[in-house]
């Protein structure tokens, strides 16, 4: 590995290592962990600052806190020879979120695998993931369903 591909990855690493400083993660009391390679866990207490009318959490931030991770956690698997982005989000809101609530991003290897296969042999492909966000009880708040373009470089 060349020394520049090593400064790459590990400014990318200090990023990642960061991403609950991100002003607008910050603002929103939202809180990554890096838990592994491509896995990430999220969570959001509830305050002043991000609830809405009724008290409970505003559905932008509880958007905010999946938008980038299935991104960010394919691109760690994958490395710089693909590209990957968000095409289409959606969240369907279950019941209102109170308390912190969380999230979990970990995408198996079997369907890392599948995707770089396919990126390769077609030169793009577009992959559907979902993630559930929890309350504190483990009650689903919100499901979020991203629609992520990935292509070879």
């Amino acid at each position: 590995m060349t020394l520049l591909a090593r400064l790459r990855r590990s400014l990318k690493r200090r990023l990642l290592a960061t991403l609950s400083v991100y002003p607008p993660y910050l603002g929103a009391g939202i809180r990554v962990k890096r838990v592994a390679k491509g896995h990430f866990r999220v969570s959001m207490g509830l305050h002043w600052y991000n609830r809405n009318y009724f008290g409970t959490h505003f559905g932008g931030s509880l958007y905010s806190m999946c938008d980038p991770f299935f991104v960010l956690a394919l691109m760690e698997h994958l490395g710089s020879a693909f590209e990957a982005w968000d095409k289409r989000s959606t969240i369907h809101f279950r019941r209102p979120g109170r308390g912190r609530v969380t999230a979990e991003f970990a995408i198996p290897a079997e369907r890392v695998e599948q995707i770089r296969r396919e990126a390769l042999e077609r030169g793009t492909t577009e992959a559907e993931f979902e993630v559930e966000v929890l309350g504190p009880e483990g009650e689903v708040v919100a499901r979020v369903e991203k629609l992520v373009h990935v292509r070879a470089r």
